[in-house]
């Protein structure tokens, strides 16, 4: 009983899909002309009717080509899936409307060809618009520069901050200043560019490391907005000039006798392309055990 509802329950939501589907179809096709029909070779169409489901699939329609690709542009819009998710087919409209259907979007009907698109992510996302191509051209996915952008992003080797100082193998002292500094490198650091096309769109990133938050260990956080600067011995006692801290108890209490140590650096990258600006973030971190004990005294 239990799965003979479960399937009404599918065929209503695909039904309900459907309508919703045929409903906004409906809304691009029907003309602000009353008497116009698309379906000449349906006698029972009557003045001021459109029949969509005959105007996209019988006698108003082409062969269509199927390809993969986001949303694309026309009078309405699609769903918010991605482009690599949406499975797109692309049919082509042999009887075009009027050059005042909003579909055109301004364009010239004599210089372009009308496409109908129809999507779908294997579920329940369906979106569908209408493109419109330069005459004689297939209609090309469009595809997002941001998600561009992150392809780009993903094929760099951003890595957590490669750090130089504190140690693993180092001791150090309660009340004593330590300096805290990291390598420099593309991966590390930055700057780190890559590239990314699809669909005549390029879309360039540049990465770099905007700040890192040193969580110490004893419950203090440092957050340092360059790489640090390396410790030479003539600074003595005092304490960094851009990056450091001064541990107040010793590491004996902690797990192993020492402060887990992460410093996680933020990835800023700068993105632009496909006429499109923009910014994106990523984390990256790096952990270190720090042995911290008490200089004795011997009077």
């Amino acid at each position: 009983m239990g799965d003979e509802m479960d399937g009404h329950r599918v065929n209503r939501s695909r039904s309900s899909l459907l309508t919703r589907r045929l409903t906004i179809l409906a809304g691009a096709l029907v003309l602000a002309t009353a008497g116009t029909a698309y379906a000449d070779d349906d006698p029972d169409v009557g003045a001021g009717e459109c029949h969509v489901v005959e105007f996209c699939v019988g006698v108003g329609v082409d062969d269509g080509t199927t390809g993969s690709g986001g949303q694309a542009g026309g009078s309405q819009g699609g769903g918010a899936s991605s482009a690599s998710d949406l499975n797109c087919t692309y049919t082509k409209i042999v009887q075009k409307p009027p050059a005042e259907h909003p579909a055109w979007n301004g364009k010239d009907p004599e210089k372009h060809d009308m496409y109908f698109m129809s999507c779908s992510d294997g579920g329940v996302d369906n979106p569908a618009s209408f493109v419109v191509v330069p005459e004689g051209q297939p209609p090309v996915p469009q595809v997002d520069p941001r998600e561009l952008a992150q392809r780009a992003v993903d094929s760099m080797t951003l890595l957590g901050p490669e750090i130089a100082s504190p140690r693993a193998a180092g001791k150090y002292t309660v009340g004593v200043p330590m300096w805290m500094w990291v390598n420099q490198s593309a991966t590390t650091y930055g700057p780190n560019s890559a590239s990314a096309s699809a669909g005549g769109i390029t879309v360039t990133a540049i990465a770099k490391v905007s700040k890192i938050v040193w969580s110490m260990g004893d419950g203090a956080s440092v957050t340092c907005n360059g790489p640090g600067t390396p410790y030479t011995s003539s600074a003595g006692m005092a304490q960094s000039p851009t990056c450091g801290h001064v541990y107040s108890k010793i590491s004996g209490s902690a797990r192993n006798g020492k402060f887990p140590v992460t410093a996680t650096s933020t990835w800023t990258i700068n993105w632009q392309g496909g006429g499109q600006a923009g910014q994106l973030t990523e984390g990256r971190q790096t952990n270190v055990q720090v042995a911290v004990g008490e200089v004795q005294v011997v009077r």
